[in-house]
């Protein structure tokens, strides 16, 4: 079977290298080898690799198990947090549009 590769924007990419980069440097800075943060998580040391890379196709669950270890799982509930563009357009009280009514033919 053919893995298919996913294309990123490069906006996106940059994040989720910035992540990455930030993680790396969570567990350097509390002196934790790629190996102990990798057996605490549960995780391979080749998938830690691939997080702190930043790499796309990643579970999100193997970021949060990394974040735990390194004890900021607490940034996981700031994900999505404040819906700016959410909030202007429940204000600006758009309307939904509604379907057509069903026709049923005989």
């Amino acid at each position: 079977m053919t893995r298919v590769k996913s294309v990123l924007l490069p906006s996106l990419q940059r994040l989720l290298t910035a992540l990455g980069e930030n993680i790396r440097l969570a567990r350097l800075r509390r002196k934790f080898s790629a190996m102990q943060v990798a057996e605490r998580a549960g995780i391979t040391r080749n998938t830690l690799r691939a997080i702190e890379r930043g790499n796309p196709s990643v579970m999100l669950g193997a970021y949060a198990k990394v974040l735990f270890c390194l004890g900021l799982e607490k940034d996981l509930a700031l994900l999505a947090h404040d819906d700016e563009l959410g909030r202007k357009l429940q204000d600006a009280n758009l309307l939904v549009k509604t379907r057509a009514p069903k026709v049923f033919h005989e």
